[in-house]
């Protein structure tokens, strides 16, 4: 299984577009979006290229291929507007006997588990600060960062997940940032 994760584009077109030659690229074979597909939130700047309509129409035309969890930015107007689902507060992929437990973040989080066994996963969004680490009690936490907003000096970014490995890469150049094996966990 591949696939690619992205979250927080916050309507950035710039980025929407940089998220589909991605994962184009990437030849990944479903998008997993983290929230705050199209508003910014009142806690953010504008991001680059701000067009929230030309990041619907983008995103709709990989409808068939999207899992989206919904973000703090997601409202039942979205839902009106995107031909996939946006509105779940979680989703579950088993894979390798490992849970994968995606979610935005601002419900559940580090600091607010679901309830997870040791050596499953928690992806989830929202700070716009990548992080792969394991948790004290041996969750391994994974955040791709923000593919438009990007926080504490990161850059802007995108996750693969291929045969166990999880690669956060910038987005702009394709450049590893960090990498996790599960096999190593």
């Amino acid at each position: 299984m591949k696939l690619m994760f992205a979250s927080d584009i916050h309507g950035s077109y710039k980025y929407a577009r940089l998220v589909k030659e991605r994962y184009e690229e990437e030849k990944a074979e479903r998008l997993i979006l983290l929230g705050d597909l199209l508003y910014h939130g009142p806690r953010n700047d504008l991001p680059e290229e701000y067009a929230p309509k030309k990041v619907i129409e983008l995103l709709n035309s990989l409808s068939s291929q999207v899992l989206c969890v919904r973000g703090n930015c997601e409202a039942e107007v979205d839902q009106m507007v995107l031909d996939f689902p946006v509105m779940a507060e979680y989703a579950i992929l088993f894979e390798k006997g490992r849970l994968f437990f995606l979610t935005h973040g601002h419900i559940y989080n580090k600091e607010n588990m679901p309830k997870l066994k040791r050596g499953d996963v928690l992806i989830h969004g929202h700070t716009h600060i990548q992080a792969m680490e394991s948790t004290k009690e041996g969750v391994i936490y994974i955040n791709p960062g923000s593919v438009a907003i990007p926080k504490n000096g990161n850059c802007h970014s995108y996750m693969m997940y291929e045969a166990g490995v999880f690669t956060i890469k910038n987005i702009e150049d394709k450049k590893i940032v960090e990498r996790l094996s599960l096999d190593e966990q």
